[in-house]
């Protein structure tokens, strides 16, 4: 019996909606949970900044330590002392971040900020790019935000350091949660899912 992309795809997407009608209670108190710890991230950006660097380097540390116990007798495996050199990188960053948060915040910020410039930059070379296309201005606005956002991180550094990491967990912990609630709610609310 074969059945069709389409068909499977229909039979998925019932399963899932059961599923999530079933646990919705359990996705309403997660949700709520989620939007919860957002909030306190953003009360204290510097207190989740620094929970975010320490919880990093322990992830770090552990995830050396296990590559290099996959590494233990695999002396032969192509590439072994590239591998090596990743398991001593990931062990000694997850160190340093243990040893001085700060300047694991530090290191994190630079990189979001790199990260902002760079993704604004190509924003608006896409949106020069595909100019006669309708709605292209938003595209380029939203490249010009990148490049804004980095400008001015990076034109406070010291202090973005302490408080940016918290802030963008705290935004992304409160959108999730907020999604997750919001659909179980609806799923809750709705006769049939």
């Amino acid at each position: 019996m074969t059945m069709s992309l389409d068909s499977a795809a229909e039979v998925f997407r019932a399963a899932m909606r059961e599923t999530v009608k079933r646990y919705s209670l359990w996705y309403l108190i997660q949700g709520a949970l989620l939007v919860a710890a957002g909030v306190l991230a953003i009360i204290y950006p510097i207190l989740s900044s620094v929970a975010v660097i320490i919880m990093l380097g322990w992830l770090l540390i552990i995830s050396g330590v296990a590559q290099g116990i996959s590494l233990v007798g695999a002396r032969h495996v192509p590439h072994f002392w590239l591998q090596l050199i990743s398991v001593f990188l990931a062990f000694l960053i997850g160190f340093l971040f243990l040893r001085d948060p700060a300047q694991g915040l530090l290191t994190v910020t630079l990189l979001l900020i790199v990260f902002f410039m760079i993704e604004g930059i190509s924003k608006i070379v896409f949106a020069l790019t595909i100019r006669p296309f309708p709605y292209w201005g938003w595209v380029l606005a939203s490249g010009l935000v990148g490049v804004l956002l980095s400008l001015v991180l990076w034109a406070s550094l010291p202090v973005t350091a302490l408080w940016l990491v918290g802030l963008l967990l705290g935004i992304q912990l409160i959108s999730v949660g907020g999604a997750l609630a919001r659909l179980a709610w609806q799923v809750r609310r709705s006769p049939t899912a």
